[in-house]
This record gives structure tokens, C-alpha cells and sequence, in this order.
């Protein structure tokens, strides 16, 4: 819900209608005083496409990000995700051997004429090669056999990738099988697999380095990486290309130039030489366009939360670290920022506890979204205030919006 503002306030909130709220939102005004920027003229071909800051997770580009897309081979990036995070659980190592199946082998293998690894039927090989398989060749057995190896079966397997991604908070990508391939109701979305790929990027160093491994060698079979954008000295380390009949040519890439590195998704090209280009120029205007601006010193206060029955109605909040923002070049665009969270907040509340998400937009795209903290403990306050608080909230029975400006330059 959005506040109602004074501009009168100065910073200051109506003590009554600061103290009581559900839903707050506190906006705060961005301006970056310079000339009108070109760089938001950009537009992709591509049906799907986004651009992430990994570092900071600032939107820079979307363009149905959100809509529900088919995500071909791409979808080997959940079922990665779900052996790293076996191997981080110690369930798995990168010795542990997995059995091929002739249900890996037939659906998967030389058989069925799709990409694979050339893993041979009853055979077993060492994880290691499997994500290997998987990653550099988009292996089709090797995700089979991985899947029957962590689930029993790929159906299973699919419900346990939707489970991983739900975790962490992506609502709503549904996986039905570990290869990718046509499923009615296998759908996920560009804004997702983003953020996917950001989390693996920044929770799994090391195995992700196999994404931007160039070529692997199986079963005497030489095969390169089917990433267009590792061979194109741009600074590419990853991840994923995909392709079907119903997706179009789609692909998850990420890159680093000057210690920046950007995740790019587009899909739904016409083929593979458009899929490389677009990607590639989303890159490149991502680096070349937009500069990174402090919002927020570490430690910095944003703003207040109120609080029901406390010591206290109002409590501060601040992040973890400073809040940076990539913002594009010479331009003179607002941002528009919100404290949202449930409340009043209820007693007690702990210092350092997560209690509302700052939200940054630049016009109508969503730049940015990030927790905020308890500055402070509040403890329950005395029975008369307490008492003040119920009947306050009992007698208006409606939500009352704190009023609150700051402005930046």
C-alpha cells in the first residue's frame, strides 16, 4: 500500500498516523541531477529478455520478464543447482559415482538424438564427469541419470527442482523434467532464471566454473561448449543456451568486465546466430550505459518501521552493507524507492531481525529489492501503553499510512 505524503512534513510523521500501519510504504526520492540519458532508448528483438547487476541485483533491461516462456535446455541450470546444493549437503561428492539407466541411455543418450554426453547404457561415472556432461555438452542423459540418482525418477526429480527454485523465492517457475524437454507445464520466466543463475553464481564459486568451461571430452567424443558467448572476449564465464521448437532459441549468459558482472537472458530468437547477437548487445550496453551510484552508506538509517505494544512506536532500519545502484549514464531520471512491510510490527523485535524490503523503481521497472533491519531492540512496553496501542487500533479499524519524505541528490 502507498503512503500519502505532505510535503509540509519535512521528514517528520504525524505521530498518530506514523504509529499504527499495515502494509507501509515510505517514499523516497532519488534524484540524479545531469542530462537527459539515450542509454533507455535501448530495445532488444528478443521476445523474452533481461539484464541483471549481479552485484548490486539492479534491473538494468526487461521485456516480458515475467511472462511464462519455455525454457528448453536452459532448464539444466535448475537441475545443476539441485546437485550443488546435494554436494553441499555433503549427500553428494564429486567422486560419488551414477549409474546410466537404459532409461538415461534411450531417452538421453545416442538414441534419441539429442544433445548428450555419450554416456554408455549400465555404466557408472564419477559426478565430477557427469556435471561436466550436463553443463559443457547440455548432456540430456547426464541430467537423467542425475535426476534418477537424487529422486528415483525424473518426474520426482522435476518436483524437487520446482521445490529448490520455490526456496529460494522464485514463485513462479515449474520444472517437470531435468532435460528441458517439451512438457505442457514445464514454464518458467526470464526475470527467474536470472536470479537463478545469480545465486548459483554467487553461492557456488567453484562449481560454477564449470560453466565456462569451453569443450569436454567423453567416451572418446570431443564437444564444445554450446555458449556462443564464452568464445567472444567479452569477459563470459556462463551458463546455459536452449533450444526447441516451441521456445525459440533462448539463452542465460553472465559476463564480467572491470570487476562488473551482468546475467543477461533473452528467448524466443528465430536461431542461434540471433540468439549470440542479441545477448551480446545487451551485454555490451550494459556495461557501456549505466554507472554505479551510492544510495546508502553501511550502517546508514533508511527509515522507520512502527511498532505495536513497544517501548517505543517507531524503530529504525537499515540494511546489511551499503545500497548501491547502477543508474544510466548523464541521466537526470528519478528514482522512486518504498519501505514495505506488515505492520505495526509486534514486540518484541530483536536487532538485526529482517522486518520490511527496500524496493527501488525507475519508472515503472523494478530496479531493486533488498531486506532491511531492526537498528535497535524494542521490548514490550508498559500496560498502559499497551493499552493505548489496542485501543487506538480497535477504535480506527483502518490503516493509517506514515507520512515521511527524503530527498538525495
Amino acid at each position: 500500500m502507498s503512503a500519502t505524503f505532505d510535503p509540509t512534513s519535512q521528514g517528520r510523521p504525524f505521530p498518530l498516523a506514523g504509529r499504527f500501519l499495515r502494509g507501509l510504504a515510505l517514499l523516497l526520492l532519488v534524484f540524479v541531477a545531469a542530462p537527459e540519458a539515450r542509454a533507455q532508448n535501448f530495445q532488444s528483438q528478443a521476445p523474452f529478455a533481461f539484464l541483471l547487476d549481479s552485484d548490486s541485483g539492479a534491473v538494468l533491461y526487461e521485456k516480458s520478464a515475467d511472462d511464462p516462456m519455455v525454457p528448453a535446455s536452459m532448464a539444466k541450470i535448475a537441475t545443476a543447482l539441485v546437485a550443488f546444493q546435494e554436494i553441499g549437503a555433503g549427500r553428494l561428492n564429486l567422486d560419488s559415482e551414477i549409474g546410466i539407466s537404459e532409461n538415461a541411455w534411450r531417452k538421453g543418450g545416442a538414441p534419441a538424438r539429442g544433445t548428450t554426453m555419450f554416456a554408455m547404457v549400465r555404466s557408472r561415472i564419477k559426478l565430477s564427469d557427469i556435471l561436466q556432461g550436463l553443463i559443457v555438452q547440455a548432456g540430456n542423459d547426464a541430467a537423467i541419470a542425475l535426476a534418477e540418482a537424487i529422486a528415483g525418477d525424473e518426474a520426482t526429480f522435476g518436483r524437487v527442482m520446482t521445490e529448490r527454485v520455490r526456496a529460494l523465492g522464485l514463485t513462479k517457475s515449474v520444472f517437470r523434467n531435468a532435460t528441458g524437454m517439451p512438457d505442457p507445464e514445464q514454464r518458467v520466466t526470464a526475470r527467474e532464471l536470472a536470479l537463478l543463475a545469480n545465486h548459483i553464481v554467487k553461492t557456488y564459486p567453484e562449481l560454477y566454473k564449470i560453466f565456462g568451461q569451453k569443450e569436454f571430452t567423453w567416451n572418446k567424443i570431443r564437444q564444445v561448449n554450446r555458449n556462443p558467448l564464452l568464445t567472444m572476449e567479452i569477459g563470459a564465464d556462463g551458463l546455459q543456451t536452449g533450444d526447441l521448437e516451441e521456445s525459440g532459441y533462448g539463452l542465460v549468459g553472465s559476463a564480467i568486465e572491470n570487476g562488473q558482472r551482468l546475467i543477461v537472458v533473452v528467448n524466443g530468437l528465430k536461431n542461434g546466430r540471433d540468439r549470440a547477437a542479441e545477448a551480446r548487445k545487451l551485454l555490451e550496453w550494459g556495461f557501456r550505459a549505466f554507472e554505479k551510484r551510492q544510495l546508502f552508506a553501511d550502517g546508514e538509517v533508511i527509515g522507520e518501521a512502527s511498532v505495536y505494544g513497544g517501548e517505543k512506536g517507531r524503530i529504525a532500519l537499515r540494511t546489511k552493507g551499503a545500497v548501491s545502484l547502477l543508474l544510466p549514464r548523464g541521466t537526470g531520471e528519478r528514482l522512486s524507492a518504498r519501505i514495505v512491510y506488515q505492520g505495526p510490527l509486534n514486540v518484541p523485535v530483536q536487532e538485526g531481525a529482517a522486518v520490511a524490503q527496500l524496493v527501488v523503481s525507475r519508472g515503472d521497472v523494478k530496479t531493486l529489492e533488498i531486506p532491511l533491519y531492526a537498528a535497535e531492540t524494542v521490548k514490550a512496553g508498559s500496560l498502559q501503553s499497551r493499552a493505548l496501542d489496542a485501543l487506538l487500533e480497535v477504535s480506527t479499524g483502518w490503516v493509517r499510512q506514515a507520512l515521511a519524505r527524503i530527498t538525495r541528490s
